[in-house]
């Protein structure tokens, strides 16, 4: 398989061997990856303000856009080194249960909120939305 022009560390499949990925399973990784630190990124700037209601709306949009800054230069690359191993259906679709399992984190960890059973409910509709999207893999 040739190589991706994205890839420039080490010769073709060299990081490959300490994980035992094949170069399209280490493609797909790197696409999750990034999605999952991009959406960190992306919840504190939509919802990281939440704590700080005597802050001035102006300010907390500029201090948003700024955190947005960093989710951009994550998700772009995600999205566009992961389209071709994925749809980009499924490649939305798997963003979308990622932000869901990140904000879930965020709700309990960082604004003290408790998850409830329509929380797992939304979370079990999603899993099957995915497992949809994926269906002609199988």
């Amino acid at each position: 398989m040739a190589r991706s022009a994205h890839c420039k560390l080490g010769p073709p499949g060299a990081a490959l061997l300490c994980c035992g990925l094949s170069e399209s399973g280490s493609e797909q990784m790197q696409t999750i990856l990034l999605l999952c630190v991009s959406n960190i990124f992306m919840t504190f700037a939509w919802y990281g303000h939440l704590r700080f209601k005597g802050a001035p709306l102006w300010l907390v949009i500029l201090a948003s856009w700024g955190i947005a800054f960093f989710e951009y230069c994550l998700a772009v690359p995600a999205n566009r080194w992961g389209y071709g191993t994925f749809t980009a259906g499924q490649l939305k679709v798997i963003q979308e249960v990622i932000t869901l399992t990140v904000f879930a984190g965020f709700a309990v960890l960082y604004l003290g909120e408790s998850l409830r059973w329509n929380h797992a409910a939304a979370f079990a509709c999603l899993v099957g939305a995915v497992a949809f999207m994926f269906a002609d893999r199988f």
